[in-house]
């Protein structure tokens, strides 16, 4: 089973986005950047 999370975010103040990981678990995790309903940015990344 595939878990899915979603947050939004209001107006950031500054141009920087901090992703923190340290919770979560061991594992490959898929990051996408939507803007206006379209993928502008996909990555992947493992957490050892």
């Amino acid at each position: 089973m595939v878990k899915k999370y979603l947050g939004k975010l209001k107006k950031v103040p500054t141009d920087k986005i901090y992703l923190n990981i340290n919770n979560l678990k061991k594992g490959t995790y898929t990051l996408k950047i939507i803007n206006k309903n379209r993928i502008i940015k996909k990555m992947t990344f493992n957490k050892k």
